[in-house]
């Protein structure tokens, strides 16, 4: 039987972007790189959510489709059922911006090593 539970929707800016303000230079976004640390880490949980990954520059047109324009800013984690009592609003989509937050929601919620 295949599982058709909404998952958790996450937004990460693709790393190993450049800045058209510096041309041949790499980047990575840090709050980004902090989450795509612990999926590297543990990519068995990585299953348990739906992933996409971003270009830098704006307009990141799929993550306004969910949360619109003025919500572009990224780590963001879009939540598929109950959300906590601190999650912002677009819409019928609760959703949180914030790396610490979005790690312990993980945590939580999905069974990610919490940090020490």
């Amino acid at each position: 039987m295949m599982d058709t539970m909404a998952k958790d929707t996450l937004f990460l800016i693709s790393p190993g972007f450049e800045d058209p303000k510096q041309p041949g230079v790499q980047f990575v976004c840090p709050h980004c790189n902090q989450i795509e640390g612990l999926l590297a880490g543990f990519p068995q949980l990585a299953e348990k959510l739906d992933i996409h990954r971003v270009g830098f520059q704006r307009p990141r047109e799929a993550v306004i489709a969910e949360v619109g324009e003025e919500n572009q800013p990224l780590p963001l984690l879009i939540f598929a059922g109950d959300a906590p009592a601190d999650a912002a609003t677009h819409g019928d989509k609760r959703f949180i911006q914030d790396t610490k937050r979005i790690l312990q929601l993980l945590a939580e919620r999905h069974g990610f090593p919490h940090l020490h």
